[in-house]
This record gives C-alpha cells, structure tokens and sequence, in this order.
C-alpha cells in the first residue's frame, strides 16, 4: 500500500504559513494600535504645554512653536523606534535570522557615535534648551559672554546677533553659560549719582514722583509691570552719593523705558536744583603751608614787575 505524503508535507508547510502569516498580521494591527494611542497621548501633551505657558503667561506665537517642535520630534523618534522593532520581528517571523543584522548595525551605530559624537552632543543639548524653555527666539541672552537678540534656535545651534549686526553662532553643544535677559520680565536697573550735600530723601521723592509720571504716562505706562522701586543709597563714592532702584517692565522692553527715565530724570534734577556732580579733585596743601597771594601776583603782573625777592647772585 503506498501513501502519498507530499500532500501532508505540503500541508504542514501552508499552515505554517498560516500561521506566520496570521502573527505578521497580528503583529503590524498591535503596531498599528499602538501608533494611534501614542499620536493622542503627544496631542495631549501638546495641549498640556500649552496650557502651562497660558496659565504662565500671555500664549505667544513661540510657545505653540516650541510645543509643536517638541511633539513633532519626540513623535517622530519613538514611531521610527517602534516601526524598526516591528520589522525586526516580521523578518524574524519569516526566518531571517536577525542576529547578523543586529550585530552589524550595532557596529555601525558605534562607528557613527565615534565619528559624530559632537553632532550627538549638539542635538541632545538643543532638545534640553527646547524642552526645559530656556531661551527662545526673541529673547535678548547672553551666551558664553556675548549678548545679542536671538534669531534662531535649531537642534544643533543658537544663533545670536549682537547690537553692532555681528551674527554668532553657538553650537549647543559647546554652550556653558546661559543668560536670558528677557524671559517672562525684564527690569532696568538704574544708579544715580547726586552731590554730597543733597538731601537724599528730597531726591528719593523726586525720582519716585518721575517714576509715578512715567507709569501714567500712556506710552510708557503699559510698558511698566510696577511701580518704580527705590532700593537706598548703594555707595558712597568719590564725588558722589550713589541711589539704586529698579523699573520692572515687559521683555524687551527695559532699555525704552529706561532711556525715557534718564531723560526725565536730567529734567527733574535740574527744575529741583539737585546737582548730579561730575568727578572733581581737591589740593589741599596742609596747615603749615602759606597760600599765594592771588591778588598781589595779578597786580605786579599788571605793573609790569614780577614779584618782590632777592636778586640773583646777590649776597
């Protein structure tokens, strides 16, 4: 009695093709799941940030920039993540061994880190500044000792232009001090320097009435978050007696107010009769020394003789 068996080979190997087909599918249908549940957590997300930066402060077209880019990369880093684990597992679904493969790009991945470690370096820091809002565009910030308005902020670079036009471009990587000038408030901090004998309560008063003018005044006023503040005289110098105070305004918008301040403030000190001293010396020659006599230098000059004195070579 012969059997024929290829037809139960033949049917083994369609339902292990069944079968690998039937996980492949199950597989791709979990992947695809789970890309719809991480696609509404990152909205959710999104809307959290922005609703922390309007309950903060005013939602400004930088804050949903900076929630759309911090969405849209980590959306793509972990969809890039997830799809290359699922065709790692469909291919070893369909027999390939995989170990070869991950092997080599294992070693490729060293290589690139090796050779692009400072690029490496560069992103990760850009997506921290991102993330943690350190600085964005607009702000004025000082980044490793210069200042200047920041015009971009990419994953790799900070891009600044000083007052002068001058362009400087920092890779993030390499940025070690970080100083936001403008962030949320700005405040501009001014000293000023009266005579010693003034009254410095009467040039408190004046300055704070100066203060008071400049908030109710219509174009300056919305610019002011509070009223001036007078911190007390600072220091005692040479030529002058210092007082501190501070104008907290907008971003941006405390070198305005502070030179309409200073242009108030020469005014003011002048109807007041208050002296802003410039910086003088005094000789003084001690007890012990005799004072010219002035007016009888003028007068022999006028007369044609010098002073009165012994002659020369005379005994």
């Amino acid at each position: 009695m012969n059997i024929d068996i290829s037809g139960l080979f033949n049917g083994i190997k369609l339902q292990a093709l069944a079968m690998g087909s039937a996980r492949i599918v199950v597989i791709l249908l979990a992947a695809w799941i789970v890309t719809i549940v991480l696609k509404k957590l990152l909205r959710k997300m999104k809307t959290h940030l922005l609703e922390k930066s309007r309950f903060a402060n005013d939602l400004t077209h930088e804050d949903a920039k900076r929630a759309e880019t911090l969405t849209r990369l980590i959306r793509k880093a972990v969809l890039i993540g997830l799809w290359v684990i699922v065709f790692m597992v469909v291919l070893k679904e369909l027999g390939i061994e995989i170990g070869p493969i991950l092997a080599g790009a294992g070693i490729m991945g060293l290589a690139v880190g090796f050779g692009a470690q400072n690029l490496v370096r560069d992103v990760i820091s850009g997506f921290f500044f991102i993330l943690e809002d350190q600085v964005r565009v607009g702000d004025v910030a000082v980044v490793n000792g210069t200042a200047g308005l920041v015009e971009q902020i990419n994953f790799r670079t900070i891009v600044l232009r000083d007052l002068q036009g001058v362009v400087h471009m920092f890779p993030n990587g390499t940025v070690t001090t970080l100083s936001n000038m403008t962030k949320q408030w700005s405040a501009y901090v001014f000293d000023l320097g009266v005579a010693y004998k003034e009254d410095t309560d009467r040039v408190a008063r004046v300055i704070t009435e100066v203060g008071d003018g400049l908030r109710s005044d219509p174009a300056y006023g919305p610019l002011m978050l509070e009223p001036l503040e007078i911190f007390g005289v600072d220091s005692l110098t040479d030529s002058a007696v210092v007082i501190r105070g501070r104008i907290k305004t907008k971003p941006l918008q405390q070198w305005v107010v502070g030179r309409e301040f200073l242009r108030r403030i020469k005014y003011a000190f002048d109807a007041a009769g208050i002296e802003i001293p410039f910086p003088h010396r005094t000789v003084y020659f001690g007890e012990a020394s005799r004072p010219f006599e002035l007016k009888i230098l003028e007068a022999a000059g006028r007369s044609g003789h010098g002073p009165v004195g012994p002659e020369k070579g005379s005994s």
